[in-house]
């Protein structure tokens, strides 16, 4: 056919149409199916690849499907966003053992594409439908759940059950329960748990074409008891101590109160005497009072939750004494300074504390040539053995069995720290010499007594035998060696407020006052 000069001016004005600027051709769009995959007997996965818009807005895109062939977007469809690029879509409703056909679309302003049709067959059976029960009857170590399977599938249910961990998406290669076969409701109950652990729990069902599991729950079990700790119990006078603990975990839960049990007896409880110190974890003191002197009373730490009370392990201490008995059954007022309790008088025993006598050594050469234990009362006067003890040499301080038992000689660093304890620029000696000069001779420089020490003027032995100095000093052994002959030893001075330390040969005789284990 011949064209005429109207057709060459129609190609002309289209030709400079591709050349003038913001002048666009609008087209359909350009898509592809994706295949089909997950293939049910009621639901499938498709999708689609938007490849090129047509220079418009994609308005919608999907893919619809049909028993028929060529199904465009009047049949059963999905809409699954909008734009180029590739999407998936969720085919459902399907009928088992059926032949579909399926095509992706996309949608522009300048009308509807399709991509090319694809096909699939739904499968005859399924794997069983269910929902899964709320939890419910949670304790530190089990709970209740269940499901109901509301589908089987088309075939057999051969078991059911609820699976769970405490990471998410259980299955059954995870702990699980069985509860029997079939279609319907069924209940579980699960065992096993730790407290305060959070869990995720899932029904299971399953048939010969495999296992499907239900929404998945999450619970928490109940909090545990609590973690505590007794800290080491100490007296602090013959009726009162301290103690405490440290509460390491809340189990889960608030700690509500927290504190020690006390009693005569091993391990007692919050329904004996108690102490109450706080809430919450942490270190925490307490101070226990109304106590009996002399007794030893086991405590324990103990912490309070919703689950209980947990309670820590248990220790023991003694309240201080009001007096002490040696092995002669000569009775001693004590006293405590700071962490320590002492004697308050110079011993005076004559027997060591298995009940072996001390040789009473009273000639002047006998005393020098001295190579064993021995004591004696000052200028060999028994009149002084009330007021100022008696004078020990070394050699009965080394038998480790001078004090009454659960008592000893003091070492150096006892004497050190009981030193320490009026601080180090302040000269201690006053603080512990009795006051007045019925004792001590004048000027008794300093005393005090203020600690109610009430250290006396015992004199000396010296390693020749002289008796020396009584009234106007006072020595006290150490049970510490300075070197192979000779002691340290503590010194009070009738003309000054400071303690000596120095060291003396062992068959210097000497004062001893003990010190409590």
């Amino acid at each position: 056919m011949k064209k005429g000069p109207d057709f060459y001016i129609f190609l002309l004005i289209c030709s400079l149409l591709l050349f003038i600027p913001g002048c666009v051709i609008l087209r359909t769009p350009s898509v592809t199916t994706s295949p089909v995959t997950d293939i049910g007997p009621t639901a499938a996965t498709a999708g689609g690849d938007v490849t090129k818009d047509g220079n418009a807005d994609i308005i919608v895109r999907g893919v619809c499907w049909d028993i028929k062939k060529n199904p465009n977007t009047e049949d059963s469809r999905t809409t699954d966003g909008y734009g180029i690029g590739e999407f998936t879509s969720l085919i459902t409703e399907l009928t088992p053992n059926t032949l579909y056909y399926v095509r992706a679309y996309a949608i522009n302003s300048e009308g509807t594409s399709y991509g090319s049709q694809i096909t699939f067959t739904t499968s005859q059976f399924s794997v069983p439908t269910l929902t899964t029960a709320a939890v419910s009857g949670i304790t530190q170590t089990a709970a209740v759940s269940g499901g109901n399977i509301t589908n089987g599938g088309g075939v057999e249910v051969t078991a059911r059950g609820v699976c769970w961990s405490t990471h998410t998406v259980p299955t059954i290669a995870d702990s699980k329960t069985s509860n029997g076969t079939g279609e319907g409701l069924f209940t579980s109950n699960i065992s096993g748990l730790t407290g305060n652990t959070k869990y995720y729990v899932r029904a299971y069902a399953t048939n010969s074409e495999g296992t499907g599991y239900g929404e998945e729950l999450s619970f928490n079990t109940s909090p545990l008891l609590p973690v505590v700790t007794t800290a080491d119990p100490v007296a602090t006078s013959t009726t009162t101590g301290t103690g405490g603990g440290t509460v390491t975990s809340d189990g889960g839960s608030s700690i509500t109160v927290r504190g020690v049990c006390y009693n005569t007896t091993a391990n007692p409880t919050t329904a004996n005497s108690k102490t109450t110190n706080g809430t919450g974890t942490g270190t925490f003191i307490s101070y226990i009072s109304g106590l009996t002197a002399n007794t030893t009373f086991h405590v324990r730490a103990y912490a309070t939750n919703s689950a209980g009370t947990a309670y820590g392990a248990d220790k023991t201490f003694t309240t201080d004494p009001l007096t002490v008995v040696d092995n002669d059954g000569n009775t001693y007022s004590v006293i405590r300074i700071g962490t320590q309790v002492w004697m308050k008088e110079n011993l005076k025993t004559t027997t060591f504390n298995d009940d072996a006598a001390i040789v009473n050594v009273t000639g002047t050469s006998a005393w020098t040539n001295l190579t064993s234990p021995g004591y004696c009362w000052y200028s060999n006067n028994a009149g002084n053995k009330d007021t100022y003890g008696a004078l020990y040499n070394w050699y009965a301080v080394a038998t480790g069995k001078l004090c009454p038992v659960g008592w000893h000689v003091p070492s150096d660093d006892d004497c050190i720290a009981f030193e320490d304890y009026f601080g180090f620029s302040i000269p201690a000696g006053g603080k512990l010499k009795e006051t007045g000069t019925t004792h001590w001779a004048s000027p008794n420089t300093g005393a005090t007594d203020e600690v109610g020490f009430k250290a006396l003027p015992g004199g000396l032995r010296s390693e020749a035998g002289a008796f020396q100095y009584i009234t106007n000093y006072g020595y006290w052994w150490t049970s510490t060696e300075y070197n192979t002959h000779n002691e340290w030893y503590r010194e009070l001075e009738y003309n000054s407020d400071n303690v000596v330390r120095y060291y003396k040969d062992d068959n210097n005789g000497m004062s001893v006052r003990c010190i409590k284990n």
